[in-house]
């Protein structure tokens, strides 16, 4: 079996639920948790899916998908939770085709003022070039 292809899914979240669940809302940090799960077992992540309230049987989450070659995972449930529409009929739908889903499992990162700060900035200015450091 050659490489795993891995496709990391994070929760679009608009930026005004920052106070209220700043990680949902941090979509760049959401991609950052599972790249380091992808690494630690050798994997990289070929995909970054940002989605909110997507269907299991969406052509987005599916596109180019192959059973043993390919794997989908978020950092917890409550992302998947967000990101799609139903995470139990995306589970069953990934056993019937075939392919992993996992979570990472780490604990969220606390946010404190400064960090919801650079998430705002670097959300509410992307066009400006601003890259959120």
């Amino acid at each position: 079996m050659g490489l795993l292809r891995v496709t990391a899914i994070a929760s679009l979240t608009p930026l005004e639920q920052l106070d209220d669940d700043p990680f949902l809302v941090d979509s760049r940090s959401q991609h950052a948790m599972c790249a380091r799960w992808a690494a630690e077992r050798g994997y990289v992540v070929a995909r970054e899916l940002l989605v909110r309230g997507l269907r299991a049987d969406h052509a987005a989450l599916w596109d180019g998908v192959r059973p043993g070659h390919d794997l989908f995972v978020a950092p917890s449930r409550r992302v998947l939770a967000s990101a799609l529409s139903s995470v139990d009929e995306f589970t069953a739908e990934c056993a019937r085709r075939g392919v992993r889903v996992e979570t990472v499992g780490h604990a969220e990162p606390a946010y404190d003022a400064r960090m919801k700060a650079c998430v705002h900035r670097r959300l509410s200015m992307p066009t400006a070039g601003y890259d959120g450091r």
